[in-house]
């Protein structure tokens, strides 16, 4: 028998028909990745297995079975009874589903308190440690008495799967899990879902990224606005896409090096130069060296990969290039002048030679204003002519966006549009830098690959220095000219990316590149 099956699934939201006639089953034991870019539909269909559709959402279909159960007419007090006991959910961001004012462990005990009324409380602390222990929690006693804020993003995530299992569903589905993980937490908790599907539990996996789909899917669905446009095997669906969509999907995923270029000769001077840089924090539990003696030269036309874990440095020592942050001991210096140390009255009217493009565009606009106002006020801190509704237009066209987009505010856009205006809006100062922050870990890979070619455009026409920073080290091995790798505050190695791609000298490297790895389908 099959743990999931739906039939001809539909879901209206007033006129408009967003998901239409899905079809699909998972049995015990097996994992279905539904795949597609934004807007495809994804994460509503998934939603309407667990009855958690938005208000108004009107939701048909000709099957609708969840364990075996017709969930078609079900009230909303018969969905609360299977969420979590037949069926659950692991959400994308664990920092916003767990509370932040309850513990791990009184996250991990609710559904026990829910669906486990027999055990004692001292049965459920036991319990929680156990299920802790499961999904490989180092110290699951002590990461029981934690809040979310003290846990890394992937022991968080692995927290969140263990409150998912607490009712021991049979079901589990899993929404974008592994988004904006570095590659070798990515890796551990693929390996965990694999491992839950390997107990019996169905798992139904939403993603944006193939790469994890090869590792762990059985099967893939492929949605292209709100319909399945292919349906097979994972091999067979990676290997030899037949539709659009998949193809699409399939050709975005970053697998290519850069074309190697020569590096400069010793007579180009850097534009971007960092010496011996040091950076520490003091926390309850003493000081922390966020970054240790990192040094480097950037030259113009050339990018700069940044790689490394969560918590490895390479935020902090962005904040030390942009001069956000005061280094320990070292100095950054830009077209070799002093740069950081300096007093932010000496570093004023330079502030425009390098600009930041955030990892979230929202963070780059004021929501009340258009993007044409926001880029007109960038435009007025670079100085020069009168900025005007000409250079908003040139701006927007320079990333490819319709001047019309002027007259609407950043949350109208889409993800992918965002980013372009983010973009814009760095580069209306005409900066000489752009240090980029995670630009594309947020979205779909072939938005991504689009960003990806405007910024080799960009700084080809206007022979930008671009530092790169990035857990996504296929998306790094296509960008950068030359690469940092960084762990626990330290530089561990660097040089030219083809050369450390190729032969890494450092065991993290190594287990970096392997993480990174897309394995072979077909």
């Amino acid at each position: 028998m099959t743990a999931l099956s739906i039939r001809d699934l539909r879901i209206d939201i007033a006129d408009t028909t967003l998901v239409d006639g899905v079809t699909f089953d998972v049995a015990p034991g097996e994992i279905v990745a539904v795949v597609g870019e934004s807007g495809a539909g994804k994460s509503l269909t998934a939603r309407a297995l667990l009855g958690l559709t938005p208000p108004g959402a009107r939701v048909n279909a000709a099957e609708l079975r969840v364990d075996g159960v017709d969930m078609r007419q079900a009230s909303e007090t018969r969905w609360r009874r299977a969420r979590g006991s037949t069926i659950a959910l692991v959400s994308q961001d664990a920092l916003v589903s767990l509370d932040p004012l309850r513990t791990i462990g009184a996250e991990v005990a609710e559904p026990l308190v829910i669906h486990r009324r027999s055990l004692s409380r001292t049965q459920r602390r036991e319990r929680v440690v156990e299920l802790l222990d499961d999904v490989a929690l180092p110290l699951p006693e002590r990461r029981a008495r934690q809040y979310p804020h003290e846990l890394s993003g992937g022991l968080r995530q692995r927290a969140l799967i263990a409150s998912a299992m607490a009712g021991d569903p049979r079901i589990l589905v899993a929404d974008e899990p592994t988004t904006a993980l570095d590659s070798t937490v990515q890796v551990r908790i693929l390996t965990l879902l694999r491992a839950i599907a390997d107990r019996g539990v169905a798992v139904v996996f939403v993603s944006h990224d193939l790469g994890a789909v090869a590792r762990i899917a059985d099967r893939v669905l492929v949605m292209s606005a709100g319909t399945v446009v292919e349906h097979g095997t994972t091999a067979d669906v990676l290997s030899h896409p037949r539709s659009d969509a998949a193809r699409v999907l399939v050709a975005a995923i970053p697998q290519s090096a850069r074309l190697e270029r020569p590096a400069p000769s010793g007579a180009v001077a850097p534009v971007l130069e960092a010496r011996d840089l040091e950076a520490s924090f003091s926390t309850r539990r003493g000081t922390t060296v966020a970054v240790a003696g990192a040094s480097f030269t950037l030259e113009r036309g050339r990018t700069l990969g940044i790689v490394g874990e969560s918590g490895s440095g390479k935020t902090t020592l962005a904040r030390l290039l942009l001069g956000t942050l005061t280094p320990d001991r070292g100095t950054v210096l830009i077209d070799g002048d002093p740069w950081n140390p300096l007093p932010e009255s000496s570093r004023r009217a330079r502030r425009t030679r390098i600009q930041l493009v955030h990892q979230n565009p929202g963070a780059a606009f004021d929501p009340r204003w258009t993007v044409g106002r926001s880029l007109l006020e960038a435009s007025r801190a670079g100085g020069g002519s009168t900025p005007s509704s000409a250079r908003v237009t040139e701006l927007l066209e320079l990333v490819g966006l319709d001047p019309a987009l002027a007259r609407r505010r950043p949350r109208t856009l889409s993800g992918g549009q965002r980013q372009r205006a983010s973009i814009a809006r760095a580069l209306a100062v005409r900066p000489e830098i752009l240090v980029l922050d995670e630009p594309v870990s947020a979205l779909d890979v072939s938005v991504q690959a689009r960003i990806l070619a405007l910024l080799e455009r960009l700084q080809n026409d206007l022979d930008l220095a671009l530092v790169f920073i990035s857990h996504d080290l296929g998306v790094v091995r296509r960008m950068a000219d030359d690469v940092l790798v960084m762990q626990g505050g330290e530089v561990v190695e660097q040089g030219v990316a083809a050369e450390v791609f190729a032969r890494p000298r450092h065991p993290f490297t190594t287990a970096l590149l392997d993480a990174a790895r897309v394995p072979p389908v077909g």
